[in-house]
């Protein structure tokens, strides 16, 4: 079996894959869910030792009936966070005997990166490219809502062209709580309508339908200049934003999961 791991700047999600077919027991579900038995998502902690990823990870598997010694073949990681790449490759090496697949310089992705620096492109937007490339027909956008919102563009040939960063729904939220005292933090969920009759009302809305019109509005941009797209959405706020959207068409909540294992396939 597979773990696969994207370590974002907040939180990091670790992936089980098995040798299911596609969908699992689900022929109708998605190919990016084919053989995930299951997923965890943890706080990314930069200070966590090699030894404390290998007690986390074992007690995740263990609630399969899995162990490091008979079940996990191969280990692939995509990390936006140094700290935790060096510490996740020690403990592989350490506790499961291999070295593991880490997205960096020299590893094959099967996906040309046409930026002027590829180097400074995210493991995390690389693998979300990679698995989007293999899901859909170009050109496709990927949206990744992150600590930061990406966006991603791959050509009709499966190439990386480059994207859009932009700050992030709860970095937004985050900053607006910091800088105004009169505000304070509020649950992300959807207002009894746009113009809001409370102040929480109020900043729903604008983080919600605010969001929603820059995605349509970079879409539309990016349409302009790559001609009709397909645009995917994932990462943790993909569900509450994309239903306020005209652009989104998918969300696959997997997707980075799916690139890695396809670039641990194409280095094993």
């Amino acid at each position: 079996m597979l773990l696969a791991a994207d370590v974002g700047n907040t939180q990091t999600l670790i992936g089980l894959y098995g040798d299911r077919g596609a969908g699992g027991d689900n022929p109708a579900a998605s190919r990016c869910e084919a053989g995930l038995l299951d997923h965890w998502r943890i706080h990314t902690n930069g200070r966590r030792t090699s030894d404390e990823y290998a007690l986390q990870i074992q007690e995740f598997l263990g609630f399969h009936g899995f162990s490091f010694d008979d079940d996990i073949h191969g280990i692939a990681i995509a990390s936006v966070v140094p700290s935790v790449t060096a510490a996740l490759r020690e403990m592989t090496v350490k506790y499961f005997g291999f070295k593991p697949v880490v997205v960096e310089a020299g590893v094959k992705t099967g996906m040309p990166i046409l930026t002027e620096n590829p180097r400074e492109v995210g493991a995390d937007r690389i693998v979300n490219a990679v698995g989007a490339a293999d899901l859909y027909d170009g050109p496709v956008v990927v949206i990744d809502f992150g600590t930061a919102t990406t966006y991603d563009a791959i050509s009709a040939r499966g190439e990386y062209l480059g994207g859009v960063i932009a700050p992030g729904v709860e970095i937004s939220l985050d900053a607006l709580y910091t800088r105004a005292a009169a505000l304070r933090r509020v649950e992300l969920v959807e207002p009894r309508s746009v113009i809001g009759r409370t102040t929480v009302e109020s900043i729903q809305a604008g983080a919600l339908f605010g969001f929603a019109g820059q995605v349509d509005g970079i879409c539309r941009r990016m349409a302009d200049e790559l001609g009709p797209l397909t645009v995917v959405a994932t990462g943790g706020l993909a569900e509450w934003i994309a239903p306020y959207t005209e652009s989104i068409e998918r969300i696959e909540p997997w997707l980075t999961l799916h690139g890695l294992r396809l670039v641990f396939a194409r280095n094993a």
